[in-house]
């Protein structure tokens, strides 16, 4: 179950860094991020 649990969140971590690393610097900032946020953000995301 762990094993399951960690690889779907692996998968939302890579997905959502993906997706933000494809935003310019200009509309990351328009919605309050600077490009050294994302792993941060995609971490969160992805235990959410």
């Amino acid at each position: 179950m762990n094993l399951v649990r960690s690889f779907n969140e692996w998968r939302r971590f890579r997905e959502t860094s993906l997706e933000l690393n494809r935003l310019s610097g200009r509309e990351l900032a328009d919605i309050g991020f600077a490009r050294g946020d994302i792993p941060h953000i995609a971490r969160r995301a992805s235990r959410a």
